[in-house]
């Protein structure tokens, strides 16, 4: 039955009127993400998840989205909250809503106070299995909704953020249920955080600004896979790329890959864009706007808004000229120079423009859709703490991946793997 004909699920959405754009959207999307499609279709026909119910806190986009319908083909009860106040595409969350009668509680700009609300309200379905963006809901869980915590068998993390938050509350001995570190699949941080946050980045800072890259000094922040595609996509359009770590061994990669290296206070004189990629707070703060150019920009790639201490330029900057462009505050400080700020410091890619492309999340969302497959059987096995995914399913998404662009690869014959799994043969 059409979710248009029946009651529709709870939900707190900008405005419904929008449903038949977002449907477009989302259908655009799912033109872009074969794996993830096929998998729907191996749902559809095995109903893996009837009777599980999913509390999600994810970024409310259109790929989100087909993963939502992906897991309700499968059989799940769903209720999504977004994980960051800037990233609902409200056209996303009305067509989930009206048209797939999936509950989603989320508006695109809700303050601190609504999106704590949302995330309240997902997880009154009492889950079983938790989706994470962040670690937000799951720290939800652990702190003022303990008594759901019996219901919940396990979940899976998206970001590196969040992984990081789950390590040290494993650490701490705070977790109580298993959550699997999707981050870590090689299909997700090799692809989604390189390919997907190097181009949708710079797609943000393009709309926000519409500045010429080449010829200017990126300054990037962090040389995890993330910092890597962002300096690598920097470079391609011609601007000359400075890399700031904390990582002996990360700076001596960007090093050897042809980028300047060097701390921030000396990096903070000669950026034109400054981009912050570490999972860390403070990372430009008071001590380098005081040596940037005028009209420097900055932007934010990591998952919180707390990498640039937007606090420090609300108070002190003489004059605060908001949304002179898309997405840009321009931040007048004391002696004239100017400072830009795209997307109030949030996470950028998705504050100012549209996040990762489908074809990067097509992965990601495979891994994740598997995942919780594969955790309905297994979760009763897996202690309280942090596990990975399971190498086979990282490796059939690929699999499925490099099919669906037409490509495929060798297979070993029966005397390499006879070879590769002896040690009698000498050289």
């Amino acid at each position: 039955m059409n979710p248009t004909t029946m009651a529709l699920p709870k939900h707190d959405i900008a405005d419904p009127s929008l449903a038949v754009e977002g449907k477009k959207r989302i259908e655009w999307a799912s033109r872009n993400m074969p794996v993830l499609s096929e998998i729907k279709e191996r749902f559809e026909k095995e109903k893996p998840f009837v009777g599980v119910r999913i509390s999600a806190c994810m970024h409310v986009t259109t790929e989100t989205a087909n993963l939502m319908i992906a897991l309700k083909a499968g059989g799940a009860e769903i209720a999504l909250c977004a994980s960051n106040p800037l990233s609902t595409q409200d056209d996303t969350a009305a067509s989930l809503v009206h048209d797939y009668g999936i509950s989603v509680f989320a508006r695109n700009g809700v303050d601190r106070d609504g999106y704590y609300q949302h995330i309240n309200a997902s997880l009154d379905i009492e889950p079983h299995q938790v989706f994470d963006d962040g670690c937000d809901l799951v720290n939800t869980l652990h702190t003022t909704r303990r008594e759901l915590l019996p219901n919940v068998a396990g979940g899976c993390e998206e970001t590196t953020t969040g992984v990081i938050r789950l390590h040290q509350m494993a650490k701490d001995g705070a977790l109580t249920f298993p959550m699997i570190a999707v981050n870590d699949t090689d299909t997700k941080h090799m692809f989604d955080n390189r390919y997907g946050t190097g181009q949708s980045t710079l797609d943000a800072v393009f709309r926000a600004t519409n500045i010429l890259l080449a010829g200017k000094v990126v300054v990037v922040a962090g040389f995890g896979y993330c910092g890597k595609g962002v300096a690598e996509r920097s470079r391609g359009m011609g601007a000359e790329v400075v890399v700031t770590e904390i990582d002996p061994t990360k700076a001596l990669d960007a090093m050897m890959q042809g980028y300047r290296v060097m701390p921030m206070h000396e990096a903070a004189k000669v950026g034109d864009i400054f981009i912050t990629v570490t999972g860390n707070r403070d990372v430009l703060r008071a001590e380098h706007f005081s040596l940037m150019k005028d009209g420097a920009i900055l932007a934010n790639s990591g998952h919180f808004d707390i990498e640039i201490d937007v606090a420090w330029l609300e108070e002190f900057a003489q004059v605060k000229n908001s949304r002179i462009r898309h997405q840009t505050d321009e931040y007048v400080l004391a002696d004239g120079r100017r400072i830009l700020l795209i997307a109030e410091g949030r996470l950028v890619n998705l504050g100012a423009a549209e996040g990762h492309p489908a074809v990067v999340m097509d992965m990601s969302f495979s891994d994740q859709a598997l995942t919780a497959q594969w955790l309905v059987k297994e979760a009763k096995n897996l202690t309280a703490g942090v596990h990975n995914v399971p190498t086979e399913i990282d490796k059939e998404v690929a699999r499925l991946k490099l099919k669906s662009m037409g490509s495929d690869i060798d297979v070993l014959t029966p005397e390499q793997v006879k070879y590769l799994n002896s040690w009698e043969h000498g050289s």
